[in-house]
């Protein structure tokens, strides 16, 4: 703590976190306060609050050398901020990257389909493929390939895929994903919308003891400046700012401990002391402590040290230093200085890479079945019928299985009875907050002691899969294309509205969408009452793409 200057009743101080309370009055109370903050005037005993000092008191006070110094600097500094365009990473600048994944993608199909290709597949390949031109995705999808295709190569396990992106086939025909996204009904546009303009996420899991092996190999392809981590900010918590700041103020450890004890980790310091008397007693009786907190409500929340995202990963087509500043960390990567939040509306692109432990589980259990009993066992080439894996579900001998050990789960199993894949898909999107509320509906109308109803029998192809409740989020944007015919770029925006209670956008949208349904020939009636189903589930609706991805993992 320094002053700079005092004059009876009158100090310059470069610090103001003393003044918080407009009763203070004692000067030597600016000396417990070691941060850095602001140079002003402050009258003592008659200042109410605190600010930054206008340009006419820093005039008034320039002549301390400390501030002259600060002014000169603040006058030569000049900085000219701007969006660069163009940061999205390239796949290889000397080809044509849209031809190259389209000739990628339908070798990839023939392959996947063992030359038995139905129209619905060419059709919807050929969409999708106009969709990423038209957003200029195109390299992105190269990128992810390629890496996938470098941990194939090199015996790290790739998971079978994992939210929306499972519901892409040219995820399917690259070998990014295992799941066939039209043998489950999966929506492409709930991954990528050309009516909703944002980045593709395509999030890749792999054996997590090879993780690093996958982003090292990307970081030497495309330039250690052009790959980095992200950076995340860890803030003081109630109780660790207690700790931190007791340190400094010599508090003894047996103190601290009997202080952060009374501390709930789910209050905020001033919600602590307005709920709990003992803290606020303790506080009272003893100077120090109250101290303590004083500085304490100062600093809760603020950054306390950095930490890296645990899977982010954002790669450039410019060293990423020409955009924002990097960070090297203390193993020599580097890591964005600017937190995840900043990054996309900057242009930069983040993709997942997840070290999952399960499948360095997996990974173990397909190299023994190889080497001892010679089969070739993949994600996507294991039967999905098979009798005795179901029963491992249908008899609840799930200990260990990702997804499926938990005492409750356990407990929906039993009364589930899983007897297809389906049922497994089913579970997961079942077994959430919300959507739990259905589980009695669902088991009873799988085995027939709940009739099925439909409001109207358009709705039985969508939903008759999951006995006519809206399980998947998926069902939700079909329903809006069949009744009110929706895009499934617009149902998808519905879908999104509804899910994060845009009131707005549904009141706009309820009118719109029964206007819709009238002229597609239903009666007003229907429309209101299958607008009033989807608001119900919504909010409960599952990504089935998510759902298909996890339940192949587990099964």
């Amino acid at each position: 703590m320094k002053i700079i200057y005092k004059e009876e009743d009158k100090v310059f101080i470069n610090d103001v976190s003393y003044l918080y309370k407009e009763d203070y009055k004692y000067l030597d109370y600016a000396y417990m306060i070691k941060e850095l903050k602001v140079i002003g005037e402050y009258e003592l005993g008659t200042h109410k609050g605190k600010h930054l000092p206008t340009e006419e008191e820093l005039n008034d006070i320039t002549t301390i050398p400390d501030i002259k110094v600060t002014k000169e600097i603040s006058d030569v500094c000049n900085v000219d901020l701007y969006f660069t365009d163009g940061l999205l990473p390239i796949y290889d600048k000397t080809i044509d990257a849209f031809e190259y994944l389209k000739y990628l993608c339908n070798k990839g199909l023939k392959r996947r389909l063992k030359d038995n290709i139905e129209e619905v597949y060419l059709q919807r390949l050929e969409k999708e493929l106009s969709i990423i031109k038209q957003m200029n995705f195109c390299n992105y999808f190269l990128i992810v390939y390629d890496y996938v295709k470098y941990a194939k190569l090199n015996n790290i396990l790739v998971g079978p895929g994992r939210g929306s992106a499972a519901g892409s086939l040219v995820s399917y025909t690259l070998g990014i994903i295992d799941i066939d996204p039209i043998k489950y009904d999966l929506l492409f546009e709930r991954f990528l919308n050309p009516e909703r303009i944002t980045m593709p996420d395509i999030d890749i899991d792999f054996d997590s003891e090879r993780r690093q092996d996958v982003i090292n190999y990307v970081i030497e392809k495309y330039g250690e400046k052009r790959v980095a981590g992200i950076i995340t900010f860890d803030t003081l918590s109630a109780k660790q700012v207690v700790r931190d700041v007791a340190r400094i103020l010599e508090i003894s450890p047996s103190d601290t401990d009997y202080i952060t004890k009374l501390i709930s980790p789910k209050e905020t310091l001033r919600e602590n002391l307005k709920n709990n008397i003992k803290l606020n007693r303790l506080i009272d009786e003893n100077y120090k402590y109250k101290q303590l907190f004083d500085i304490s409500l100062h600093l809760e929340g603020n950054p306390r040290n950095i930490g890296i995202h645990a899977s982010g990963i954002v790669m450039s087509s410019l060293d990423i230093d020409k955009t924002i500043p990097l960070y090297k960390n203390n193993r020599g990567l580097y890591i964005t200085a600017y937190s995840m939040n900043y990054l996309e509306p900057l242009g930069l692109l983040k993709m997942d890479f997840l070290g999952i432990s399960n499948l360095t589980l997996i990974n173990e259990v397909l190299t023994n079945i190889r080497e001892k009993e010679k089969l070739n066992i993949t994600f996507s080439n294991i039967p999905l019928d098979d009798k005795k894996t179901l029963d491992i579900f249908k008899k609840v001998k799930t200990d260990g299985i990702f997804q499926f050990e938990s005492s409750g789960m356990r407990r929906f199993l039993e009364k589930l009875q899983v007897s297809s894949f389906d049922d497994i898909i089913a579970a997961l999107a079942l077994y959430r907050p919300g959507a739990m509320d259905f589980i009695d509906n669902y088991i009873r109308r799988k085995n027939g002691h709940e009739q099925i109803e439909y409001l109207d029998k358009s709705l039985e192809p969508i939903l008759k899969p999951t006995y006519g409740i809206i399980i998947y989020q998926e069902q939700i944007m079909q329903i809006a294309r069949t009744l009110a015919g929706y895009t499934l770029g617009e149902a998808d925006i519905l879908r999104r509205a509804i899910s994060k209670k845009k009131e707005s956008v549904l009141l706009e949208e309820k009118p719109k969408f029964i206007e819709k349904s009238i002229n597609n020939g239903y009666s007003k009636e229907t429309a209101e009452q299958i607008y009033n189903l989807i608001l119900k589930f919504a909010n409960y609706g599952f990504n089935k793409s998510h759902s298909v991805g996890y339940a192949t993992v587990a099964y």
